[in-house]
């Protein structure tokens, strides 16, 4: 039977220490490479991770939100970071030094089984995520993840509005040019779908293009 699990209750229930860090747009909160020995936790605003190859190459794989937790291969004995975190919007974030939620999961075992579940589910998104870019059209993937950022899935009333984005952005997480994230921005927004002014703003109706087989 699932369990319900609320991060924030998490946290001050089990009476976590942790510290708030603030980020501005653009920031960089950690490094590909740098010593793994925290948990963050999204309070407001936007992270995506991204991983740069030998050539220099850099793609996008996992954007998060307010809710989420990022950061927690150090857990799994990972010493560095696998990825770089940049903060997408002025974020704050709660940081957990790893021994701290380590000592917390192992008193508090209710919670840490709602906490194993949770990350669990982020796991089968990140699968998601690259079955998606194995096997799905650059357009919908644009969608999808136009649809993940807008939080559907995650909550009853899901943002309309998405945290501000770039293209550029888009184009790393899907695995395409600058040039066709355009080309199919200006088509979701002449269907219907979207709107997009500087800002973009979801439509339910988008939904159609990721079920649509």
């Amino acid at each position: 039977m699932p369990v319900s699990f609320d991060p924030q209750a998490f946290l001050d229930t089990a009476g976590v220490s942790r510290r708030v860090a603030e980020h501005r747009r653009g920031e960089s909160i950690f490094t590909q490479g740098d010593v793994a020995a925290s948990v963050l936790y999204i309070q407001k605003g936007g992270v995506k991770l991204s991983v740069v190859n030998g050539s220099g190459k850099e793609a996008v794989v996992a954007m998060f939100g307010p809710t989420d937790f990022f950061g927690e291969g150090c857990m799994a004995g990972q010493s560095v970071r696998m990825a770089t975190a940049t903060a997408l919007t002025p974020t704050t974030l709660l940081v957990i030094d790893k021994n701290e939620m380590l000592r917390v999961l192992h008193e508090e075992h209710e919670l840490s089984d709602r906490f194993i579940t949770y990350m669990l589910a982020h796991n089968i998104r990140v699968e998601e995520d690259l079955v998606d870019q194995l096997f799905n059209s650059s357009e919908k993937r644009l969608a999808r993840t136009l649809l993940l950022l807008a939080r559907y899935g995650k909550q009853d009333q899901p943002e309309r509005e998405l945290p501000r984005v770039s293209q550029e952005t888009l184009a790393e997480m899907i695995g395409t040019t600058r040039s066709r994230v355009n080309f199919f921005m200006n088509k979701f927004r002449k269907l219907g779908f979207i709107e997009y002014n500087g800002k973009i703003k979801i439509n339910k109706s988008l939904l159609t293009v990721v079920l649509h087989e």
